[in-house]
């Protein structure tokens, strides 16, 4: 009676059952990490006397957060993290030019694969749960071992599931629903637990949709977020890789710690209000905030789906002329796509700087850092105090739809509305 995340994690272990709150020891599939932190992994590595990876095939690096590097800081991390996959000869790489967002570029380089187990150094890799993988972030020092062994402990998770029903309604999608979830259970109410969503809901959404729903798991505290594979998955994982997986799916009569229901068509385009994900209202009850920046990019927001939605609001629009609208594409390849369908014109012609693929303004890094007093609407994760900026600035969350239409008016607007 295990779920999809007790069936990967015993397999992993080499044991044949599990159950939560066991100590394992599991085999690693992919470790994940990124400029911010690659240099900090290999000093760690380095601390332990070794010389080489456990497998220079089993890793993947990307910058993303702070690039084009944006002081000497971060041009150091780079040039560490650059050195180090080098000497290692870490055949997963992926530099400045054919870089992207890590949580959007690991599934479409066909990495995230169904069965599998994932580790990066970035809390926001449950998001390959939605592949039906067990995913999760780890430290610099967790990370180091992994490195070395190719191994990491876990205490296994108890799961909560999501049944997830009704027909979502227009300009709602799953940013929507998840801002939903957490707003009901609240930002720690699936601390260290495994959050599984299914229903005809999710069977129902894309495969970039799911990536969203699994990525904000761990915005109410969890460890993983999952859902089981079904046909979807398994079309889109064969046709970003040959490599073979395995498929995992809970039992008809798995055990969890609760089953949550959630009635999907009673969910209108949501936001959350700072300074918490939890804090949810609806776009129509904030149409009185004004804003100063609209950003639609990030590991939740700027796939090219996302960014078809907002070139079907902003065509023949324009951005409200006290908004920056800032918009990037979250890998090379996207970008490059937006480029050839006409969409980078779309967003030029209304008035919005596009970037280059990077995190960037999510985590007040740059290409869109908030002065003092400033409000944004984002398609971003989080919108902790300081989060995208100065300490007095206001992050409010939402869908890429919510973000585009709230850039045209100037004030926070439900797509509808427009």
């Amino acid at each position: 009676m295990p779920t999809i995340t007790e069936k990967i994690l015993a397999e992993a272990s080499g044991v044949k059952k599990i159950s939560p709150g066991e100590i394992v020891n599991a085999n690693i599939d992919i470790a994940l990490t990124h400029d911010a932190l690659c240099g900090p992994v290999a000093r760690e590595f380095q601390k332990l006397g070794l010389k080489e990876v456990w497998d220079r095939s089993r890793i993947v690096v990307t910058p993303d957060h702070f690039i084009p590097a944006k002081d000497m800081e971060a041009a150091n991390l780079y040039l560490e993290m650059d050195k180090f996959v080098r000497e290692q000869g870490i055949q997963n790489y992926y530099p400045i030019g054919n870089h992207g967002i890590c949580h959007v570029m690991l599934p479409e380089e066909g990495f995230a694969r169904p069965g599998t187990v994932i580790v990066g150094t970035d809390s926001h890799t449950c998001t390959h749960g939605a592949v039906g993988a067990f995913a999760t972030g780890i430290g610099t020092t967790e990370m180091a071992a992994v490195f070395a062994t190719g191994k990491c402990w876990f205490r296994v998770p108890e799961t909560i599931k999501f049944n997830i029903t009704g027909r979502l309604k227009r300009y709602v999608y799953a940013k929507d629903v998840i801002l939903n979830i957490i707003g009901k259970i609240g930002v720690d109410g699936a601390l260290y637990m495994a959050m599984e969503f299914d229903g005809e809901t999710v069977k129902n959404l894309s495969m970039d949709e799911r990536f969203v729903i699994c990525n904000m798991a761990i915005e109410a505290g969890a460890k993983n977020g999952i859902i089981n594979p079904d046909e979807k998955t398994i079309e889109y994982v064969k046709s970003k890789t040959q490599t073979p997986f395995k498929i995992f799916r809970s039992d008809e009569n798995a055990v969890y710690r609760e089953i949550i229901p959630v009635e999907a068509d009673k969910i209108e385009p949501t936001v959350a209000e700072p300074y918490l994900p939890s804090n949810i209202r609806t776009a129509r009850e904030l149409n009185n905030i004004e804003i100063n920046q609209a950003v639609i990019g990030s590991c939740t927001g700027g796939r090219y789906s996302d960014l078809e939605i907002a070139a079907e609001i902003l065509k023949n629009r324009k951005v409200a002329s006290n908004v920056r609208l800032i918009i990037i594409p979250a890998t090379q390849k996207i970008y490059l796509k937006t480029l050839e369908t006409g969409l980078l014109r779309i967003f030029i012609q209304a008035g919005a700087s596009v970037s280059t693929p990077t995190c960037g303004p999510c985590i007040g890094g740059h290409m869109g850092v908030l002065g003092r007093g400033e409000v944004a609407i984002a398609s971003t994760n989080r919108n902790f105090k300081g989060r995208m900026g100065d300490p007095t600035s206001k992050v409010y969350l939402a869908s890429p739809a919510t973000v585009a239409a709230s850039a045209v008016t100037g004030r926070i607007t439900d797509p509808r509305d427009l």
